[in-house]
């Protein structure tokens, strides 16, 4: 019989497992017709990957690559090759990843580690034969880094990201503290320089509570929030994915179908957003804020810390230039300001070159020239000269409204 594991990327635990035992070809890849369908990783080929038993005597399987993206054994590129018990097999070089075991040697490596517990003292592990980007150790479990840093409950294991406002990291929580928080999340410490000023504090603070008080599946969750040694730390969901900037600048620019229905996903949000008991405004929609998640290919809201409560004093003037609504430089955001960066977004989405390049003075007013912009359907050319109208009365009104125009489109 032959196992195949699907492997959570980075702590390499088991995530799904398929047994075959009659079968002499096994097929993977996005296609229903396969032993294994993969739906939600857009990396992996319709038909990706054949594995075919050449030799049932010695239990030979040969594997076979047919995916665009090509597909990995033990973190080596191959089209052809013969599998070995314990191979990890990744579908694209950021698709994903699975252990190919055969049930003979299972036997056989349990019997070897029971007389090793009786016999021999446990051996230090030296996280020999790992996956490059692996964060858990495969054959002790335990995390792989150079050196211990705990915040917290949390210990750190790798630098995400750093940014203005924080730095975000990759935590384990090795006691499982937060409330149904899973092992990995996303741990943000805010910067030493920036939490000496008033509004940057207030505007950290304010994305916690944001975020702690928001149920919607596609806004990561929020598990914790703390200070220690007069640093704050905000504790989130972790999304395994690409966001849209990085999607569109690997892949190029995505068809208008493809972006229509993701930004329909966006504007699902936000009408959750725009529609609670305090309507928030997030202020700040741009490609590199959405999310594809690799799991089920759902795009998710990332940042809340632009967030402004409607009906609260008038804000700090929070924009991204070729993004941000024309209001929200005067400090007057809206419900409308999310409607104007899902517009410009799109414009990315389908060019790949930042919206600006197709702002214009016509019309005794600056404005975006929709008829510019190549390859457009008429339907999505007016859908979008309403989103990105400059004043915001002469847009979309509600996330509903933009979605169900969008919704005609297809």
């Amino acid at each position: 019989m032959v196992i195949f594991t699907l492997l959570e990327p980075q702590t390499n635990q088991p995530v799904q497992q398929w047994e075959f035992s009659d079968q002499s070809v096994i097929r993977l890849g996005r296609a229903q017709n396969n032993d294994i369908v993969l739906h939600g990783y857009f990396q992996v080929s319709r038909q990706h990957l054949e594995i075919t038993l050449i030799d049932p005597k010695k239990e030979q399987w040969q594997l076979i690559s047919r995916g665009t993206n090509g597909t990995l054994i033990n973190n080596d590129f191959v089209t052809e090759a013969i599998l070995k018990h314990d191979d990890l097999i990744r579908l694209a070089e950021n698709g994903p990843v699975f252990k190919f075991e055969l049930e003979s040697h299972l036997g056989k490596k349990t019997v070897e580690v029971e007389k090793t517990n009786i016999l021999e003292p446990a051996a230090v592990c030296d996280h020999a034969d790992n996956p490059d980007d692996s964060i858990f150790c495969r054959h002790c479990g335990q995390p792989i880094v150079e050196e211990e840093h705990y915040v917290g409950s949390y210990q750190v294991l790798r630098t995400l990201g750093r940014g203005g406002m924080g730095t975000t990291y990759l935590a384990w929580d090795r006691n499982r503290t937060a409330q149904n928080a899973p092992l990995l999340l996303v741990l943000k410490e805010m910067n030493t320089d920036m939490a000496r000023i008033a509004k940057a504090r207030e505007l950290f603070e304010r994305e916690a509570r944001v975020l702690k008080s928001l149920e919607h599946p596609g806004i990561p969750k929020y598990y914790d929030f703390f200070v220690e040694n007069n640093h704050k730390y905000l504790v989130m969901e972790l999304i395994h994915g690409h966001n849209l900037e990085q999607f569109v600048n690997q892949r190029g620019p995505t068809d208008p179908e493809r972006t229509m229905r993701w930004m329909i996903q966006i504007c699902d949000i936000l009408e959750y957003l725009h529609n609670l008991d305090a309507p928030l405004v997030h202020r700040d929609i741009k490609p590199a804020n959405l999310m594809l998640r690799n799991l089920d290919s759902r795009l998710m809201l990332l940042d809340f810390g632009a967030v402004k409560e409607l009906g609260t004093a008038l804000e700090t003037r929070i924009g991204v230039e070729g993004y941000s609504a024309p209001e929200q430089y005067r400090g007057k955001p809206c419900p409308q300001s999310d409607i104007y960066g899902v517009g410009t977004t799109t414009i990315f989405l389908l060019t790949g070159k930042a919206p600006m390049q197709y702002y214009r003075y016509q019309s005794n007013k600056f404005e975006f020239d929709i008829s510019s912009i190549p390859n457009l359907p008429q339907s999505l050319a007016q859908v979008l000269a309403i989103a990105c109208q400059p004043e915001p009365r002469d847009r979309y009104q509600t996330a509903k409204e933009l979605s169900d125009a969008l919704s005609a489109c297809l």
